[in-house]
């Protein structure tokens, strides 16, 4: 079966996150739908700016980061000049503990400034799942559909005229699924949730009995899906081919603006962002900078062929990622580099000189009978005499009354002793 793009993600990573940022979205629009706002694109744009709320922390301490790592550039080259051209085991292992402890000294992770730039391309990539198809997330929406549903899977070879309404519209994503089966109206309400006018006015001439009906739920879907009189479920692209055959000059004007906004405040939050500092050559900054550049332009490319959700995604998180970032750069002037610094040397070395209590622990047990041996040699020496001065006496005197006993025989082996160390 065909891949369905338009319904919930089942992808074993993708599909809980959407599933996550669905239950999310579907409390925004509740919450906007009790106080009189029932919009998809308003509904976006402030589940945007709680997304990024959410992400604050990560951001801030990517940014952190940056600053930590601008301070640490110098004295990471040179211990890389250091240790340049020796590829010996142990020229490795010592500059990658020198690594390690400038690394503790600045409080960073070679990993800290990746993480951040993982978890915003997982959001969009499950997001894009989401605003693709958004009834599949927020019951409220999909319930807008479902009188429509009714009444299609109500009529007599509805089945069949599906299946040729979805060849006539070119709904790729839709072609061979079972409209008979048990999903038969997820897949309908996919159908019409892609629709623009014409697709509209193709579905009403494919059920003409069924007008009245399909016209209802197109007015209540188009309240829903307009934004600045653009379908968000629509792409740019579409809707400026579309508008040209009907001279409305101004759809053109805001399909076009939409992925051109995408770039132009991409770009101004890459510039407000703290840059890579050092060597032009260093391989990381040369990728950061190429990213940077590649990054807008991939979205004002993608925004003509996604829908305007996502385009209106773009937007609004660059815009929230630019007032944050201003907020976060004056915050970051307001930071003591250098406590921080004292702060993380204090921190490395108390771990330090734990790891060093613990191998002296061990070095002290393995030693410890060799010690006690020699604790009191003095002492040891006197006993000594005593003891050979007793058994010496004892020995004469048995040896005169029996040469043949055992302490006899032990006095000879005395006599041979003292001989030898004589």
């Amino acid at each position: 079966m065909t891949e369905i793009l338009l319904t919930q993600h089942s992808g074993k990573i993708l599909g809980p996150i959407a599933k996550l940022l669905g239950v999310l979205l579907d409390l925004v629009y509740n919450v906007l739908s009790k106080i009189g706002i029932e919009n998809i694109g308003f509904t976006i744009i402030v589940f945007t700016i709680v997304i990024y709320t959410i992400l604050l922390p990560i951001t801030y301490s990517q940014q952190k980061f940056s600053i930590m790592s601008k301070k640490m550039n110098p004295e990471l080259q040179v211990i890389q000049k250091k240790y340049k051209g020796k590829k010996d085991q142990e020229s490795q292992m010592k500059q990658a503990e020198e690594t390690q402890m400038l690394y503790q000294k600045y409080g960073v992770s070679p990993t800290g400034s990746c993480l951040p730039v993982i978890v915003q391309m997982v959001i969009l990539f499950a997001l894009y799942r989401v605003i693709y198809n958004v009834p599949a997330y927020v019951s409220s929406i999909k319930e807008v559909f479902q009188p429509a549903v009714t009444a299609i899977m109500s009529t007599e070879g509805y089945v069949d005229l599906m299946t040729g309404f979805v060849e006539t519209m070119k709904l790729a994503a839709l072609r061979g699924v079972d409209f008979a089966g048990d999903n038969g109206g997820n897949y309908i309400i996919d159908a019409l949730y892609s629709m623009n006018t014409s697709g509209w006015t193709v579905l009403k001439d494919t059920f003409p009995a069924l007008t009245d009906t399909i016209a209802t739920v197109q007015q209540n879907s188009n309240h829903l899906n307009s934004f600045l009189g653009l379908n968000i479920s629509n792409s740019p692209f579409n809707i400026i081919r579309t508008s040209f055959a009907a001279k409305n000059y101004l759809n053109i004007f805001v399909a076009f603006m939409i992925p051109i906004c995408s770039y132009l405040t991409q770009v101004i939050n890459i510039k407000l962002m703290p840059q890579p500092e050092g060597d032009v050559n260093d391989q990381m900054a040369q990728q950061m900078k190429t990213m940077n550049r590649t990054m807008p332009l991939f979205s004002l490319v993608m925004c003509f062929t996604v829908p305007v959700g996502l385009g209106i995604y773009w937007v609004a998180s660059a815009l929230v990622r630019g007032v944050q970032q201003v907020v976060i750069n004056k915050r970051l002037e307001k930071i003591d580099i250098e406590a921080i610094i004292e702060k993380n040397q204090k921190k490395a070395e108390q771990k330090r000189k734990k790891m060093g209590i613990a191998q002296n622990q061990i070095y002290n047990n393995a030693s410890i009978n060799t010690r006690s041996s020699y604790n009191n040699p003095a002492s040891d020496d006197s006993d000594r005499a005593e003891k050979v001065k007793s058994a010496y006496d004892y020995a004469q005197t048995a040896k005169k009354t029996n040469p043949n006993s055992l302490t006899a025989k032990a006095n000879l082996v005395k006599d041979f002793n003292e001989k030898n160390n004589k």
